[in-house]
C-alpha cells in the first residue's frame, strides 16, 4: 500500500509522451521508414523541427546555418573594425619632397656630411643630399653591395662598403675625389675567404674594428687609422712611377642612355687609383672567450704564487677549479637530464660580438703612459653572444702585447643588447632577463638598474639627445647637461619604452607604445630618433607607414608616405637613413604595382624618396625653436631643478611655511563646521 506522500509525488510528475510500439532503427532508405500516426507524435523542442528532415538534407541544413553564422560574425567584426578606423583621428600624411629614380634596386644607404652613399649592383653611388643629384659612383665589383657605412672625418668621409661575398673595403672621399685605401679581408684563394659581419669606427675616426667570420671561427680585428697621413697624402700626392706621365682619373658615373633629370651630374667624382694612401695599422686580434676548463694547479698556494694578474677574478674568466671537479659536475648533469640529452643535438651557431669604442674616463683604469688626447677613444668594449661579461681592451697596445682584456664587467645574466650614445658618455647593457644597466662613463658611476615589464625583452636601444619641455615645446639646452640621459627601448613584442635617468635618482621607465592587439599592421618594425627635432622619433610600422612620434606627450605628430603607386613587401624591412645634422631622412621605394614579377628586376625603376622636415608646415615651428639659451635655462622659474642645492632647500622651506598658513585656515574652517554640526545635533536630542 503506497503512502499518501508517494501518491502526491506521482500526481506532480509531468506526462511523458512515447511512441506506440517497440523502438526500431529506421533503414537508410526513406521509403522504408515507419509511418507513425501524426497524432501520436509529440515534438519536444520546437527548435528541433528542422532535425526531422531526412538525411542528407539535415546535415546540409546544419552546415549552411553554420556557414551563415560564421560569415555573419566575420562581417560584424570587419564592420566594427571599419567603424573604429573611421572614428580614429588620423595624422596628417606628408608626401616626399623629391623622388630620385634609380636603374637598380638600392641595397643599403648611408649619410655623411652633405652626401648620400647608396649601395647598388656592382658598387655604390654618391648623391648630393640637397638636390638628390648623382655626383659619382664606383662600379668595379662583380657582385652587389650588401651594406655600407660612412663616417665623418671632418672635411673628409671614410666609406666602407661590404659586398655579397663579405669583403669590406675602405674608401677615402675628399673634395670630389675617391681613393681606395685597402680591401680588409680580400684573399686570392676563395676557399679561405672570410666574411665581414659587422664594423665600427670610433668617434673622430681614429680606430676601426671589423668582426670577421671564417668557416669555423669568428674573431675581431682592430686597426688604427692614420687619418692625418691620409689628409697630407691627398693634398700633396706623390705619384708612382707608372703615373708620372699623367694621373689616371676614371670617371665612374655610368649613366644609361635614358637618365632622369634628377640624376644629372652636377660634378665629377674622380677615382684616383694611382695615389696610394697609408694602410691602417693592425693593432690586435680578439677571439671569443674560451670555454671554462679545469686548472692544473694543485693547491691555492700554488695558484697565488704563479698568478700574474687578477683582471678576471669574480667574473668566471679567471677561476681555479680542478678538472676532476668539472668532470664530476658534468656526470651529475648527464645523469639528471639523460632523457633530454639522448636526442639529436643541433650544431650551435658561431658566436657573434657587439663592440663599442669608449672615451677615456675614471671608470676605465689605464696606465699613465698609455693615456692619449681627450676626445679620442682609448678602450674597446665588447660582449659575445651568451656571455655574462663586458670586456674592456686597451687600444694603446702593439701586436706583441697579450690579448687579455684590461677589465671585465660581469653581469647577472647574459648580455643580449648594448649601445653607446653618440657623444660617447653613456652606455646601456641589456641582459636576456630584461634588466637594463645604465652607465655614465664620463662621471664613472652607474645611473641605475631597471627592469622592463614582465614578458618584455630588449630588441634594440636608441639614444635620444637629451631635451627639455619648455612652455609646452621640446627644446635642447644650449650647453649639454651632465649625468642625464634618455633612451628608447624596442622590445621583442614590438612595444616601445622610454627610459630616463638623472644623476643619483633612480631611472624611470614609461610605455610609449604597447603591442597592438586590434591593429596588427601597426607593429613597429624599426625605430629611428630624429636629432634635428627634439624628442621626436620615426616609427616604421608593419604596413609600411612612417609616423613621427613626440615621446614627451606621447602622441603621433604626423606621418610620411611615398606615392600610392609603390607597394611594400610584408613583412617590411625598411631601407632608410636619417641625417644626424640635417632635418631630413631618405626612404627606399619598392617596385610599382604595375610591374609584373616575371620581369627582370634590374630593369625595374626603383626610387629613393627624400623627406625634408623644413618643407612641412606642421614642423616649421618646431624647427624654428629647437634650442634654449643658457640664460633661459638657468631661469629658476622655468627650470627650478637648475638651482643650487642650498637655494632649492631654502625655496622648499619657504613653500612649506606658506602652506602652513593655508592649512591653518582650512583647519579652522573644518573646526567651525564641526562645532555647528554638533550644536545642531544637541538641539535635536529630546530633553
Amino acid at each position: 500500500m503506497s503512502s499518501p506522500k508517494g501518491s502526491q509525488i506521482q500526481k506532480m510528475r509531468l506526462p511523458v509522451y512515447t511512441r506506440k510500439g517497440p523502438l526500431e532503427v529506421p533503414s537508410p532508405s526513406e521509403k522504408d521508414w515507419s509511418k507513425d500516426d501524426e497524432e501520436d507524435y509529440v515534438l519536444k523542442d520546437p527548435d528541433q523541427e528542422l532535425d526531422s528532415l531526412p538525411q542528407p538534407y539535415r546535415m546540409i541544413n546544419k552546415l549552411v546555418n553554420l556557414l551563415f553564422n560564421r560569415s555573419w560574425e566575420v562581417i560584424e567584426e570587419k564592420e566594427a573594425a571599419r567603424e573604429a578606423e573611421r572614428s580614429r583621428i588620423q595624422p596628417i600624411v606628408y608626401p616626399p619632397l623629391v623622388e630620385s629614380k634609380l636603374n637598380s634596386m638600392p641595397k643599403c644607404m648611408a649619410i655623411s656630411q652633405d652626401y648620400v652613399f647608396i649601395g647598388e649592383a656592382n658598387g655604390f653611388s654618391i648623391y648630393n643630399l640637397y638636390n638628390a643629384k648623382r655626383i659619382g659612383a664606383w662600379e668595379k665589383l662583380k657582385v652587389d653591395v650588401a651594406s655600407i657605412w660612412a663616417t665623418d672625418l671632418g672635411s673628409e668621409v671614410l666609406i666602407a662598403p661590404v659586398d655579397e661575398m663579405g669583403v669590406i673595403r675602405l674608401f677615402y672621399y675628399y673634395k670630389e675625389s675617391l681613393f681606395l685605401i685597402k680591401a680588409i679581408n680580400e684573399v686570392d684563394d676563395a676557399s679561405k675567404q672570410t666574411t665581414c659581419v659587422k664594423m665600427e669606427v670610433s668617434l673622430g675616426g681614429d680606430f676601426a674594428a671589423f668582426l670577421l667570420q671564417g668557416s669555423r671561427d669568428v674573431w675581431l680585428d682592430v686597426y688604427k687609422l692614420p687619418k692625418e697621413s691620409w689628409l697630407k697624402e691627398v693634398e700633396y700626392p706623390q705619384l708612382t712611377a707608372n703615373a708620372k706621365k699623367k694621373v689616371r682619373q676614371l670617371q665612374l658615373n655610368t649613366i644609361d642612355s635614358v637618365t632622369p633629370d634628377n640624376l644629372a651630374m652636377d660634378a665629377y667624382t674622380c677615382f684616383k687609383g694611382d695615389i696610394k694612401l697609408s694602410l691602417p695599422v693592425y693593432i690586435m686580434k680578439i677571439k671569443p672567450p674560451k670555454p671554462v676548463s679545469g686548472t692544473t694547479f694543485k693547491s691555492p698556494l700554488e695558484v697565488f704564487a704563479k698568478i700574474e694578474d687578477s683582471y678576471g677574478l669574480g667574473s668566471g674568466q679567471n677561476h681555479f677549479i680542478k678538472e676532476s671537479q668539472w668532470e664530476h659536475q658534468e656526470a651529475i648533469f648527464n645523469a639528471s637530464y639523460k632523457k633530454y640529452l639522448d636526442g639529436e643535438w643541433e650544431e650551435e651557431p658561431l658566436s657573434t660580438a657587439t663592440f663599442h669604442f669608449l672615451l677615456p674616463s675614471c671608470i676605465i683604469s689605464m696606465p699613465t703612459e698609455a693615456k692619449g688626447p681627450s676626445g679620442v677613444a682609448c678602450v674597446l668594449g665588447i660582449h659575445w653572444t651568451g656571455s655574462h661579461n663586458f670586456f674592456l681592451y686597451s687600444l694603446h697596445r702593439t701586436l706583441k702585447d697579450k690579448g687579455d682584456p684590461e677589465g671585465v664587467w660581469p653581469c647577472a645574466a647574459p648580455i643580449a643588447v648594448s649601445n653607446r650614445s653618440s657623444c660617447g658618455s653613456y652606455l646601456v647593457l641589456a641582459c636576456e632577463d630584461g634588466v637594463l644597466t645604465l652607465w655614465d662613463l664620463s662621471k664613472g658611476f652607474p645611473l641605475g638598474v631597471i627592469a622592463l615589464p614582465e614578458g618584455c625583452f630588449c630588441q634594440s636601444i636608441h639614444f635620444l639627445k637629451y631635451f627639455l619641455v619648455h612652455k609646452g615645446q621640446n627644446v635642447y639646452p644650449e650647453l649639454p647637461l651632465k649625468s642625464k640621459m634618455k633612451c628608447l627601448v624596442l622590445c621583442t613584442d614590438t612595444s616601445l619604452h622610454l627610459v630616463e635617468a638623472e644623476g643619483t635618482r633612480g631611472p624611470t621607465i614609461r610605455v610609449l607604445a604597447e603591442r597592438p592587439v586590434k591593429y596588427l599592421n601597426e607593429i613597429i618594425r624599426a625605430v629611428a630618433p630624429v636629432p634635428a627635432l627634439p624628442g621626436m622619433v620615426l616609427l616604421f610600422s608593419q604596413d609600411g607607414s612612417v609616423r613621427l612620434m613626440d615621446v614627451a606627450k606621447p602622441q603621433i605628430v604626423c606621418a610620411f608616405a611615398p606615392p600610392r603607386s609603390y607597394h611594400l613587401v610584408v613583412p617590411w624591412n625598411p631601407v632608410f637613413v636619417v641625417s644626424s645634422h640635417r632635418p631630413c631622412f631618405l626612404l627606399q621605394g619598392d617596385h610599382p604595382d604595375e610591374i609584373e614579377p616575371t620581369h627582370d628586376s634590374r630593369n625595374i625603376q626603383n626610387s629613393i624618396f627624400y623627406f625634408s622636415f623644413e618643407a612641412y608646415p606642421l614642423l616649421k615651428n618646431v624647427l624654428g625653436n629647437v634650442m634654449i639659451s643658457q640664460s633661459d635655462f638657468t631661469d629658476h622659474t622655468a627650470f627650478p631643478q637648475t638651482l643650487p642645492l642650498e637655494e632649492r632647500c631654502e625655496r622648499f622651506l619657504q613653500e612649506r611655511v606658506q602652506n602652513l598658513g593655508k592649512n591653518a585656515m582650512k583647519e579652522q574652517e573644518h573646526w567651525n563646521r564641526l562645532r555647528r554640526y554638533s550644536l545642531f545635533l544637541q538641539k535635536r536630542e529630546p530633553q
